[in-house]
């Protein structure tokens, strides 16, 4: 049977040719110190020296000289995109595991109503997506986790927006990977093993949270017999944070791998994954952001902070290269995309990012790149971010914005759109949600308070209103933790332990706890703030916050 193809993005992808330092992250790793790509219909045509002759069909198209260097574009596979509104919480103390953190009072006043309250404002749902995707964008990142919509008939749907979404791809050359845990495979390990083993993708899977010995049960919660597991290839453990060396001993005989998070791991927990013991039992090891209330607002920061812990090592527990293969080529391989992403090469897909200037090391230019200094993001051989004149010269016009005093320009048309944000543009949708927080109390009170609806209204309104599902903090019937019975003291799974409803019962209402809050700024260069509110983390080690003073300066 032909394998059918449907782009993620149809949209015209004319012959182009970039110049620039080329850092191709292919098996061999080859960097091309002035090197061209070559795209049409959103794939690389070629790559090559630029002193070589250009391919055909490409004798006479300008060449963009992009003047940077020039990277795969950056995949984050583990991203909780809609909480990406919320600023950096500022963790009160040090906890043990999800569950702890997860039902505090404070991450309640300032994670979860919030999040409830923005969610049950309907028309801010465009404004959410339209606002973390762009952030993440800006950011580099051109594959990521999703967002979840659902409606009051129970029918779920990923949001279509032009970062790739592993969940909902569309196209069989890239499986869709699964991320949702069923309420079955949740309470019986055998049924989760039998749902596992039935995976042909990978299966993303939130798994140890915390440095605990009850986080680490939820690893351990996994053991069938002496010598079986209910781990298969296609599971992908997301933090893995308290696993033990002989614990990625079993995670690698099985096929498994990981997700690191390090930021979110160190302002929770203090601590982060064993990963010298992971790569020392040949785990493969990608890199995510986790979400902006605890971790990094983008890959350039995750990158960071996973550099300055590798560097705290006594010996460097990764080099610029592997670090920078866990966002690009490592991560394209665990989720079985490499044939078609995570590199530059001819015949894969044209999602690019370039960094300004040249650095002596390619590989530490990106991991030491600010928001500022990205010169342009593609996505499928379409110009989406990037400087006004490379944009320009691309063919797109966009909505104009300044990143780090930097003029910028951010092209997000798309002929299949999602209709929820059909004519939004970036500037009114941050305008909409900085008014939102600042008046969350109010938008509570109204949330409250819902207005009657007839029957007749409410059954239309059932199929065609959607809102977040979100999974973190409400129970949508399905999730991203396995949380088999017996992981916790006393049987209580981690989701029990850090579900609460969104009020009664003793759960203050949410328009007495809501406070005002600021946006989360779409970059870290605009934030004078930020890095204040880094070195206020109670958990985080001083070399951290030092560390990224000097990257983010």
């Amino acid at each position: 049977m032909a394998t059918r193809k449907k782009p993620i993005d149809p949209a015209a992808s004319p012959k182009i040719a970039l110049e620039g330092r080329i850092v191709t992250m292919d098996r061999r790793f080859r960097v091309f110190a002035r090197g061209r790509v070559y795209t049409q219909d959103g794939t690389i045509v070629a790559v090559q020296d630029a002193a070589a002759a250009p391919p055909a069909g490409f004798e006479n198209v300008a060449v963009t000289d992009t003047g940077g260097t020039l990277y795969p574009g950056l995949i984050d596979l583990h991203n909780h995109l809609p909480y990406n509104v919320l600023p950096l919480w500022q963790v009160p103390k040090k906890f043990g595991n999800r569950g702890q953190w997860g039902s505090h009072a404070d991450y309640r006043a300032k994670v979860t109503a919030p999040m409830q309250t923005l969610g049950a404002t309907e028309e801010l749902l465009a404004s959410i997506c339209r606002y973390v995707e762009a952030k993440a964008l800006i950011g580099g990142t051109t594959t990521s986790q999703g967002i979840t919509l659902a409606n009051a008939a129970g029918i779920r749907r990923y949001f279509r927006g032009v970062v790739r979404n592993v969940e909902a791809t569309d196209e069989d050359e890239l499986p869709a990977v699964s991320t949702r845990v069923p309420n079955v495979a949740a309470k019986d390990l055998q049924a989760f093993f039998t749902r596992l083993k039935k995976e042909k993708t990978c299966y993303l899977l939130h798994l140890s949270e915390g440095k605990d010995k009850t986080a680490r049960k939820a690893f351990s919660a996994l053991q069938l017999a002496a010598d079986q597991w209910a781990i298969t290839p296609s599971l992908c453990g997301i933090h893995a944070a308290a696993l033990e060396p002989e614990d990625f001993g079993v995670l690698a005989a099985n096929g498994g791998s990981m997700v690191w998070s390090p930021f979110s791991n160190l302002l929770l927990y203090g601590g982060t994954a064993d990963v010298a013991a992971a790569k020392a039992a040949g785990v493969p090891i990608a890199l995510g952001c986790d979400w902006a209330p605890s971790g990094s607002r983008n890959l350039l920061g995750e990158l960071k902070v996973a550099h300055l812990w590798s560097e705290s090592a006594p010996q460097a527990l990764f080099s610029p290269r592997e670090l920078v293969a866990q966002v690009t080529c490592d991560a394209a391989g665990l989720l079985d995309w490499n044939p078609l992403l995570g590199s530059i090469e001819a015949g894969k897909r044209a999602d690019l990012v370039v960094a300004e200037g040249n650095a002596a090391d390619p590989y530490l230019q990106l991991i030491r790149a600010k928001e500022s200094e990205l010169a342009l993001v593609m996505i499928n051989g379409v110009a989406r971010f990037g400087a006004e004149p490379l944009m320009r010269a691309l063919g797109p016009a966009g909505e104009k914005l300044t990143v780090g005093g930097a003029r910028r320009m951010l092209y997000l048309a798309h002929p299949n759109a999602d209709p929820l944000v059909d004519g939004l543009t970036l500037a009114a949708a941050r305008d909409a949600l900085t008014r939102a927080l600042r008046g969350l109390p109010a938008l509570a009170r109204r949330a409250e308070r819902p207005r009657p609806i007839s029957p007749i209204a409410l059954a239309n309104r059932a199929g065609n209103t959607w809102h977040l599902a979100l999974d973190e903090i409400m129970d949508t019937g399905v999730d991203l933790r396995a949380n088999l019975p017996g992981t916790t003291p006393g049987g209580r799974t981690l989701r029990a332990a850090m579900m609460r409803p969104a009020f009664g019962n003793g759960v203050p209402r949410l328009s007495a706890t809501v406070k005002p809050l600021d946006i989360d700024l779409l970059t870290v260069v605009d934030d004078a703030g930020y890095l204040d509110a880094v070195d206020a983390q109670p958990n985080l080690p001083a070399l951290v916050k030092q560390g990224l003073r000097t990257l983010w300066a």
